[in-house]
Formats: C-alpha cells, structure tokens, sequence
C-alpha cells in the first residue's frame, strides 16, 4: 500500500528563493521540530475522528500534526524505524511484543468499539443466526464467499486471520479476494462484489451510505477493538519529536478529548462510533 501523508494545515506558499531568507536555516530546522507525525489506523481517519480532532490538538499545541493513515502493522513499523513520533493503533498483541523489545513506550489506552461482519442484506451465507464467530465464518467459506479481506497486515486484518485460524479454515482461492488497501476501500469492494467483510463498527457507518452491505454478525466478545497510544522509545530515538509524541498521546487520553470522543458520530449517526477508554485496564473492557 503507498503510504498516505496527510499535511493538515499548509504552510503560507513562498518562493523557493525567498523561504530560506525569511526564516533562514536555523528558523526552518526548528519549524519541522515542531511538527508531529502520527501513524495510525485507516479507521481513525476514514470514520471521520482524526480529522475532527486535528484543529483541537494543532490549537493546543501551536504545531502541525502530519497524519500517516495506513494499516496497524505498518504505523507499528514506522514507528519502530523512527519514522513516526507517536502512533495510534489496534491491535494489542503486536503492541506488546514491540513493547516488550523496548520499541516503544509509554503505551496508553484510548477508546474501544467493536468489528462486526457485513455483507449483501440478503445474507447468502446465512450468518446472521450463526451464533457463534467460528460458525459464522465456516458458513461464509462454505458458501463459498466471496469475502473481501484488508491483506494489508493491519490490525483488523490480524483479527481476520486469527478467527480464520480458530475456525479452523484456511481462507484461499477465488472467493477470498485480498485487497490490500484500507478499510473504506475494502468496504467498497464488497459492496461491489457482493462480498462479506471484517470492519470496525466506527468506519461502516461512517461510509454505509451507498454500500449495499448491512450488519449481519456483532456483538461477540472475541470482536472488541481496542485502541492504544504509544511514543517510540526516546533512548532508541532520540532525533524523534519526543515532546511532540508525547502532547500528542497525552491530549488522546485527556478529559476534554474523551468527553469528545464520547459523544462523536451520535449526532449523524444517532450513535457513537467509539467509546472512550483511558484510565481504564484492558481487563476491564474483556470481562
């Protein structure tokens, strides 16, 4: 996937001859210091949150937050090579081994909402009263499919191809179709194909509108998405923007950015897309 870079507030256009002389090199080097780069999630950005929440931080701050959108596996590996000064991710167990490597630190929980399977309202595979995840996916593949999947190594992607492997199937031929892009994508091409698909509750709703695919499966315990915040390792980084990571991850967790967080989508959607979750444990949101 090509990494996206979102520059979210520009900087007033200068002749290319005329920049170096208005702020000279020192100015210039201090000014980049100043912005903060995220890698996160597609689903942060295509459920409409991170834009929201961009102008509020950018304020607080007095900086420019630079987002880089992709998939939880690769916002995991930017960071881990020093190319993001914080990251806001999903999917828990790859958190903690590169927490355990010392990668990164200071991770934090943020917010919670769910995945769920969607797919034609018709419901061809039958899953709607398929009871349990395992038997909801066997009934997919045994249909067979078709079944639209990340293929991009993010985290929802992950926690297809764990249930995948609980249900015992290997998912593979013409019916398993890997798109290998970001959610929103992913969901257009199932719309089209006449596909089932793994998505996070916040990004369905947020495209729903001209996709023919409805709920048809949530609400097992296995299908809680959990998001966490975390700074790469300042004594392995030490170039990185460590102050900067560190607004950043704090202003996610802070009373005003949850109480935000909280009340987000119920407006349009007559429901929240996520829940806020900091100072909780993820115990605590399992049981």
């Amino acid at each position: 996937m090509r990494l996206q870079e979102k520059h979210l507030v520009r900087l007033p256009r200068v002749g290319a001859l005329v920049l170096p002389v208005l702020l000279g090199a020192g100015t210039a080097r201090a000014q980049a210091m100043r912005d903060v780069i995220v890698a996160t999630t597609t689903s942060t950005q295509d459920s409409g949150l991170l834009d929201s929440l961009t102008p509020r931080f950018e304020h607080q701050c007095r900086c420019r937050l630079k987002v880089i959108a992709v998939g939880t596996g690769q916002s995991l590996a930017l960071g881990a090579r020093g190319e993001a000064d914080v990251v806001l991710v999903h999917a828990p167990a790859l958190e903690e081994k590169y927490m355990s490597e010392g990668t990164f630190v200071g991770r934090r929980l943020v917010m919670t909402n769910d995945f769920v399977l969607v797919g034609p309202p018709g419901d061809p595979a039958g899953i709607k009263d398929a009871g349990r995840i395992e038997a909801a996916l066997t009934r997919i593949a045994a249909a067979p499919g078709p079944f639209a999947s990340r293929g991009d190594s993010s985290g929802t992607n992950i926690l297809e191809l764990n249930l995948w492997r609980k249900a015992g199937i290997t998912p593979a031929g013409a019916w398993y179709l890997q798109v290998g892009q970001g959610m929103a994508a992913t969901l257009r091409v199932a719309s089209q194909k006449g596909a089932y698909a793994l998505t996070d509750r916040g990004t369905y709703l947020a495209q729903r509108q001209g996709l023919e695919l409805a709920i048809l499966f949530e609400g097992a315990a296995e299908l809680l998405n959990i998001y966490h915040v975390m700074v790469p390792n300042p004594q392995v980084f030490p170039n990185l923007n460590r102050k900067g990571g560190e607004a950043f991850a704090a202003f996610m967790v802070s009373q005003a950015t949850q109480a935000y967080i909280k009340d987000f989508g119920v407006a349009r959607f007559g429901q929240p897309l996520f829940f806020p979750a900091a100072g909780k444990s993820e115990a605590e949101l399992v049981h």
